[in-house]
């Protein structure tokens, strides 16, 4: 609609412009930072190193404790002594106008001494150069998870599939990059900082503590974002630079990031190296997996074993799977540090664990599909318990779901028999039909809690306060809907704010699929105790019982008489004086509740593809595309299937052409959308959505989690479907972006080999 407003929409009187000068090193000493050239330009205000701003000696990120015990990790505000990515942060220029801005940044010239780049994790645990020095080697944290005896069921199996698989490094490129803006408001004694943050809290406590102010002197607010995907969800450097030139300056002063800023300095994700054998019986059935993996996540581990910890849990899916072993190493290497970017470990899980479903079914001569009925968990078996405990150290219990029948649904939904026959009946030339699928259980809504405040305003509207800032998820119209149904107010006077650190005291941030699941029910028995409080002003002013009161379209009535109606906005008006509000202990109709899960929903799915491969050229063609997922109850399901869809898109950029790339010296060489591929519309079929219900047993509301479901099983989907259609040929798919390249090498190579 074009009404929007991001985070460069905003200015202030008296704007000033903020510049980072960024690393051109992967790894070097940082020997001297000149800024005098920079600060004598017209319009400069300010040129800072490390040096310059003791505030920058606190670290935006850290960790000593738990997982990083013995191998602590800081992530400064500006590099000091050593740089270890190329675009890490090592000075800031501020100036009047953005042109001006520019050309300083140039003028700051940096002295470095190069060391050693560690480019691969390989290569980093093999080498004698620490990244960070205090540390006995370049491995940061350890995941393991298993059941059963592993050994001992790979000794019992027929077939052993044993592989080394790869995932690339991806970037989110959400369509608007970072953006922070900071000003002090003298008359409410805050520091405001605009942040196109997933997580306002996070930046609120980070800005907090490194310029050592109480957290409620720190207002952090989200406009408009223009997406996040999860790396969003952490601070970064920028926010604490923007907010001391604030505080330092007296002005505004405002910081855009710039695509190839983003594609060097934001969070990747994805890059994980495995090494998996699994063993199947005689009729196709699992008998066990051992599997170990190497995680590149950059110069810093920021996110501990999350990670690599939703690897190891959802590697196993929705199979019965009795014997399982899995260790995942995180490694730091001389690239941008990693963020979770959308379903955050779980990708790579399924793409491993499709990979080798197909590979296992042609070793046995089964179809791909076949081999998945023999093993997928059966609907009797629910809630089934694979063994695994969660991060949150909960034991593992899949939700109630019909994991068969959706996956039928999604062979049905791609047309998958049909495809079958007409790859059959092909001729054997240059073009090939491929068939792929692949499945999924989804851990998601990670809690700890979410609230939600609710109040009825005299006007009628009512005013759905929360804690979890939007993306463009929608948040504004479903958790309106839950408030408006469990309330019995009209859809229409709902008015949802969030992404305001002073609206609601507590927030854990947008990702992991967590809203519906964690913020919905907050907003459901917030709304059911605002409905019980004006029932009660409603019995006072109807004479009737508070038992006896309905609420429905925003108005209040004796059950049966629904003419002789009171609207909600006098009796928030009759709430501030009502003596029926004592018993409640405070006037007024309103209401503020927090929701803690006892654990994650589980949700199911399958995607499937059929594609069409060159094998003159590498090049595959998507020609049609499946999706079904199990929302557990979809509260609007337009913009279930559209969030599917996106997701969708997402894993098919990853399937077939998405990677960041670095050299051997450590510099990226895909740092622009000239370089990194994304999906356009002409490179996309119609992508077709079925929904399957089963209600969690986890939530009131019985959702399951949805916003990263569609980016799972997509390019272990395709990868499947382009093996597929010249396996005959001697090809084998064990990394993915599949790019027409790497197709043509695979395929010369098999060529060379037959020969």
């Amino acid at each position: 609609m074009g009404d929007g407003r991001y985070l460069d929409d905003l200015t202030r009187e008296g704007l000033l412009h903020l510049g980072v000068v960024r690393s051109l090193h992967a790894h070097a000493r940082v020997l001297g930072v000149d800024t005098s050239a920079a600060r004598a330009m017209p319009g400069v205000v300010a040129a800072w190193s490390a040096a310059d701003l003791p505030e920058t000696a606190r670290p935006i990120l850290a960790g000593a404790e738990g997982a990083h015990k013995g191998r602590p990790f800081a992530v400064p505000i500006l590099a000091r002594d050593v740089v270890r990515y190329v675009g890490e942060p090592v000075a800031v220029v501020v100036a009047d106008d953005g042109y001006r801005l520019a050309d300083a940044l140039e003028r700051v010239t940096v002295d470095y001494e190069p060391l050693a780049a560690l480019v691969t994790p390989e290569a980093a645990l093999a080498s004698a150069t620490r990244l960070h020095v205090d540390w006995p080697d370049n491995a940061a944290v350890v995941a393991r998870g298993g059941l059963g005896d592993a050994e001992r069921g790979l000794a019992e199996a027929t077939v052993v599939v044993s592989e080394r698989l790869r995932h690339a490094r991806l970037a989110a490129v959400f369509i608007e990059a970072r953006g922070v803006l900071a000003y002090r408001d003298r008359d409410a004694g805050r520091l405001v900082l605009w942040s196109s943050t997933q997580n306002p809290y996070s930046v609120r406590d980070a800005v907090a503590r490194i310029l050592a102010l109480p957290a409620e002197e720190v207002q952090v607010r989200t406009p408009d974002v223009g997406g996040g995907f999860g790396p969003k969800g952490a601070p970064y450097p920028e926010e604490a630079l923007v907010a001391i030139a604030a505080l330092r300056l007296g002005r505004p002063v405002k910081w855009v990031e710039s695509r190839r800023e983003d594609f060097a300095s934001s969070g990747h994700d994805r890059e994980q190296n495995h090494e998996v054998r699994i063993g199947f019986r005689r009729d196709g059935t699992i008998a066990g997996i051992d599997a170990s993996f190497l995680a590149d996540v950059g110069a810093y581990p920021a996110q501990g074993t999350g990670l690599t910890l939703n690897t190891v849990n959802h590697l196993p899916g929705p199979y019965r799977v009795a014997n399982y072993r899995n260790t995942g190493t995180s490694v730091v290497t001389t690239k941008t540090l990693n963020m979770a970017y959308r379903a955050a470990g779980r990708p790579e899980a399924v793409f491993v664990m499709e990979r080798l479903m197909d590979l296992g079914a042609r070793r046995l001569g089964l179809d791909p599909a076949e081999i998945r009925r023999r093993n997928l968990v059966r609907r009797e078996d629910m809630p089934y318990r694979p063994g695994l405990t969660y991060k949150d150290g909960v034991a593992v219990a899949y939700d109630p779901g019909d994991f068969p029948a959706a996956f039928e649904r999604a062979l049905s939904l791609l047309g998958y028999d049909e495809w079958r026959r007409r790859q059959a009946a092909q001729p054997r030339g240059a073009r090939r039909i491929g068939v792929g699928v692949a499945c999924y259980a989804q851990g998601t809504g990670l809690g700890p809690f979410e609230g939600a405040t609710i109040r009825v305003d005299p006007s009628g509207k009512v005013y759905v306060l929360i804690g979890v800032a939007a993306q463009g998820q929608g948040h504004a119209t479903t958790l309106a809907q839950v408030c408006a149904q469990e309330l019995g107010a009209a859809f229409a006077d709902v008015v949802v704010t969030a992404g305001d650190t002073t609206l609601m005291p507590y927030g854990m941030g947008t990702g992991g699929s967590r809203v519906m699941v964690n913020a919905g029910p907050a907003v459901a028995q917030t709304a059911r105790e605002v409905r019980a409080r004006a029932a009660r002003v409603a019995a006072e002013l109807l004479e009737c019982a508070p038992d006896d009161v309905r609420i429905a379209d925003s108005r209040a009535f004796v059950a049966g008489f629904p003419d002789r109606a009171v609207p909600l906005g006098r009796l928030a008006q009759a709430a501030v004086r009502s003596r029926a509000m004592k018993a409640t202990g405070e006037p007024g109709l309103h209401a503020c509740t927090f929701f803690y899960p006892d654990t994650v929903t589980w949700a199911f799915g399958a995607q499937a593809a059929a594609v069409e491969v060159d094998v003159e050229t590498g090049q595959a063609r998507l020609l049609a595309y499946a999706v079904v997922h199990d929302p557990g109850r979809a509260i609007h399901p337009v913009i279930v299937r559209a969030q599917l869809q996106g997701g969708a898109v997402q894993a098919i950029g990853a399937g077939l052409m998405e990677e960041i790339v670095y050299d051997g010296a450590g510099q990226l060489l895909s740092g622009s959308l000239m370089d990194y591929a994304i999906p356009r519309a002409a490179d996309l079929p119609a992508i077709d959505v079925a929904l399957t219900e089963h209600r969690s047993m986890i939530n009131p509301l019985g959702v399951k989690g949805v916003g990263e479901s569609g980016a799972i099983p997509g390019a272990a989907a395709i990868a499947n479907a382009i093996e597929d259609a010249v396996a005959d040929l001697g090809v084998t798919v064990r990394e993915v972006p599949v790019t027409p390249a790497r197709l043509h090498a695979l395929l010369a190579s098999a060529r060379a080999r037959a020969r």
